[in-house]
């Protein structure tokens, strides 16, 4: 849709241009700008599979040595004819780690789309010059929007009638004070492009509440064109940072991979050296003891205890009704020692 300033045109105006009237749209023209422009909600990020999510988990550097170590441990059990004990416990660590973490994003997920259900509201809207209730998600740019005062802003749209209409619009404006709703034509001053999204008083968006009195809107934008789709759409573009703890594991990988290295090229050579032969069988014995030292240093268990200790995080906060998509977030708000907030509580 174009970027129109409906709060510069009359009521009339924007009527025109929307190709709506008063009396709302006919159910078959509703049905053809539901096709032109989709549904009227916010769009969902891309699904991602089970096992692309049990890939993620296995990208951490701490799995990726452990892994490794995995593999090392079996070469040397098969070489030496030992027990593959070491390897299904190093195995068993990763696999425990792997699945707590998908189990606990996949329950996180049903639980924000069991919330998602539940917010899934109804307005009342003028078709075929007949009010119904219709479910948000078929609005249509043009549909005439009835009003009151509980009601939840289903899409962003130019007010057509007011009686002491009043809507709140912090989540969009940051200002927990109600705006006074009226129909008047807002005016650009010299060299201004735009008003405010605060200042436009005749019109009314998606987030918002009525808190007081009434009124008829027609819908000019839905879905991912209104306000509040812009704001999704910004978010969406964001990258997610490390969190601290993150880091720091992601450090001690580096370390422990440079030690392991160190280690297992020392003491092959150290060991040669020593030996004074160099045949085959004594420089894969050699090679042995070196890896079994290497492996001997990676602590296996340190990422089955930070899942562990994260997953208890994660059932303790989820009893004070609080979902946490990913373990890691349990550790970010417990590194906060500040929060700023709005007086509308805004984070």
């Amino acid at each position: 849709m174009e970027c129109v300033l409906y709060y510069n045109e009359s009521p009339d105006k924007v009527l025109q241009e929307l190709n709506a009237s008063a009396s709302g749209l006919t159910a078959a023209e509703a049905a053809k700008r539901m096709e032109q422009y989709g549904p009227n909600k916010l769009a969902e990020g891309k699904k991602v599979s089970l096992f692309q999510r049990f890939l993620e988990q296995l990208k951490d550097p701490m799995i990726i040595i452990l892994l490794a170590a995995a593999l090392i441990s079996g070469i040397t059990s098969v070489y030496s004819g030992e027990s593959f004990a070491d390897v299904i416990i190093i195995l068993a660590v990763v696999l425990i780690n792997a699945v707590l973490g998908v189990y606990q994003e996949s329950k996180a997920e049903k639980a924000i789309e069991a919330l998602q259900q539940m917010t899934a509201s109804t307005c009342k809207v003028l078709r075929d010059g007949k009010q119904i209730s219709l479910k948000n998600t078929d609005l249509v740019p043009g549909d005439i929007v009835l009003l009151e005062a509980g009601d939840a802003v289903p899409a962003d749209g130019r007010i057509l009638e007011s009686a002491s209409l009043k809507i709140e619009e912090s989540a969009l404006t940051g200002e927990s004070v109600p705006v006074n709703k009226a129909i008047d034509v807002l005016q650009l001053s010299d060299g201004q492009k735009s008003i405010p999204l605060g200042d436009r008083k005749n019109m009314a968006y998606m987030g918002s509440a009525v808190v007081y009195g009434r009124g008829t809107m027609v819908v000019t934008a839905t879905g991912m064109e209104t306000e509040m789709g812009k704001i999704a759409t910004a978010l969406a573009d964001t990258q997610d940072g490390q969190t601290p703890l993150q880091k720091k594991l992601e450090q001690l990988g580096k370390t422990l991979s440079f030690l392991v290295l160190g280690i297992c090229v020392f003491m092959f050579v150290f060991s040669l050296l020593r030996a004074g032969d160099f045949h085959l069988e004594v420089v894969l014995d050699t090679f042995m003891v070196a890896v079994s030292l290497a492996v001997a240093a990676i602590p296996e268990g340190l990422a089955a205890v930070v899942t562990v200790v994260l997953s208890i995080g994660v059932t303790n906060m989820s009893k004070r009704n609080a979902v946490i998509r990913r373990l890691t977030a349990v550790e970010t708000l417990g590194c906060a020692q500040v929060i700023c907030s709005a007086k509308t509580g805004t984070l």
